[in-house]
């Protein structure tokens, strides 16, 4: 079994996202309640940043401009694999990069396409990956249902310590 190292941590993590068509954006309600809806996110980039486009008049816009704290939940059944990511979710409105970060087939939501004024960006920066993967052999040992943690570190990943 390979050693868990951050970087196997990070591989395993983006083959998650990857392997996997959505994920669960979750914010938080003006009262504090979670709120969890299905997205379909783009393909994370290097750092592990993922983009996706909504609505700006969307419940979840309203909540990320309110507070910017998000979480990212992504589940592979196949592999019996998850990757949960903590961070900052960033709102983005330059027309050049809503049209890199679009796909045809929102027409049907979006007819003005990724130039009309509903269409708009969220990208999520994280700051905290938690991940479990059998198939990958991420299980922190003595065997127990507890993912390995990574936090970031300026530009780096470095393995949470725990306590206890």
């Amino acid at each position: 079994m390979r050693r868990i190292t951050p970087e196997r941590v990070l591989e395993v993590a983006n083959a998650i996202i990857n392997g996997v068509e959505f994920g669960f954006l979750i914010t938080r309600s003006e009262s504090g309640e979670a709120n969890a809806r299905i997205m379909h996110p783009f393909a994370p980039e290097q750092d592990l940043a993922i983009w996706f486009g909504t609505s700006q008049e969307s419940r979840k816009m309203r909540e990320i401009q309110r507070d910017n704290r998000v979480t990212l939940a992504f589940y592979d059944s196949k592999e019996t694999a998850y990757t949960t990511l903590i961070g900052t979710a960033l709102v983005e409105r330059d027309v050049d990069t809503r049209r890199k970060y679009w796909r045809e087939e929102w027409l049907a939501f979006f007819p003005e396409g990724p130039e009309g004024e509903d269409y708009v960006l969220v990208k999520f920066i994280p700051s905290r990956i938690e991940v479990m993967s059998f198939a990958h052999g991420i299980l922190p040992k003595p065997y127990r249902l507890r993912p390995a943690v990574l936090v970031r570190s300026g530009d780096s990943w470095i393995t949470e310590k725990r306590q206890g």
